[in-house]
């Protein structure tokens, strides 16, 4: 597909947020608009893609994890992490191009989040773990659905990365714990 023209998230940033493409309808280049113009509004920005994004898509698909059925020993490991780190939720997240998907959740019923709100589309875009005590408090995430629904005050994301066929590790989801209430 043709790029038409990228939508940035407010005038005065230069980050991209998206892009409109061709062939489009006028619905689509409002619809598009539309978010964008929202989410300038907002304090919180979705994550940039990673400079590997094409590579770590297939890497992610050629697992064959993505929607597929749990599995005892990812339910474990968030059950032990949960556990070891005293938070209510734990979860294996897969970061695809839309969305994260949770293939093992402990506390909470959710199967996947938009990826624009995902705190590990943030947390795959670094090698260590990323660590936020309490987002209410943090300009990336204030504003974020996930916090101001009460669902998310702290989080802690440690990447998944796996060697895809380019022999390259790439970081395709996250263990991550998540609290109600700020931690330190």
């Amino acid at each position: 597909q043709e790029t038409f023209e990228a939508i940035r998230s407010d005038a005065g940033d230069a980050e991209v947020t998206d892009f409109v493409s061709k062939p489009y309808s006028p619905e689509y280049v409002r619809t598009k608009a539309h978010i964008a113009m929202s989410r300038s509004q907002c304090r919180w920005r979705k994550a940039v893609l990673p400079s590997d994004e094409k590579i770590r898509l297939e890497t992610l698909r050629d697992t064959g994890l993505l929607d597929s059925k749990s599995e005892e020993r990812f339910d474990r490991l968030t059950r032990i992490a949960s556990r070891a780190m005293d938070v209510p939720v734990a979860v294996v997240s897969l970061v695809d191009e839309s969305r994260q998907w949770f293939k093992s959740c402990h506390g909470l019923c959710a199967v996947e989040t938009p990826r624009d709100q995902a705190f590990c589309a943030h947390a795959i875009l670094q090698d260590n773990v990323f660590l936020i005590q309490d987002a209410t408090k943090d300009d990336r995430f204030a504003d974020n659905p996930l916090v101001t629904g009460g669902l998310v005050r702290f989080y802690a994301g440690i990447p998944l990365a796996i060697t895809g066929r380019d022999r390259q590790k790439h970081r395709i989801g996250t263990l991550c714990l998540i609290d109600t209430r700020p931690r330190d």
